[in-house]
């Protein structure tokens, strides 16, 4: 997608633009995802994203290779970035029109607890098989 989109967090003192790299979302069923989003993390991998008011956001660092950040006055959770900034996510709901994004891929299918299941044909993956296309030490 060339088109920059709009967003903001929920009390309107964080706004961004984000160019998503496609118009696809994914569903993460990680712990850490569901623990953080308070039930499936919907995220949009993005190429660039501006960030007014950056000040504003906090950032929790939840791995060893990646961190959470969301609007420490509102709490909502807005972006999950590799710690080297080479790969930016943007939560699905933050955007102005989040309807634009289709519904494609889960991950870390197998941490998914059995109380729910999306009716959408996706491509489910495991933990592993998705860290592993965005494995960059080429192994």
């Amino acid at each position: 997608m060339s088109t920059s989109i709009p967003g903001q967090c929920l009390c309107g003192r964080i706004t961004f633009s984000a160019q998503p790299m496609t118009p696809e979302m994914d569903a993460c069923h990680c712990t850490q995802c569901r623990k953080w989003s308070g039930g499936v993390l919907f995220a949009v991998v993005c190429s660039s994203v501006q960030i007014n008011n950056e000040s504003e956001l906090t950032a929790y660092q939840s791995s060893d290779w990646g961190e959470r950040l969301f609007c420490r006055h509102c709490g909502s959770n807005l972006f999950w970035r590799m710690l080297d900034h080479s790969i930016m996510a943007v939560m699905v709901q933050a955007f102005d029109d989040p309807s634009q994004f289709e519904f494609t891929r889960e991950a870390f299918i197998d941490e998914k607890p059995g109380n729910y299941s999306f009716a959408d044909k996706t491509h489910r993956m495991t933990g592993e098989e998705f860290m592993a296309l965005y494995d960059s030490s080429g192994s």
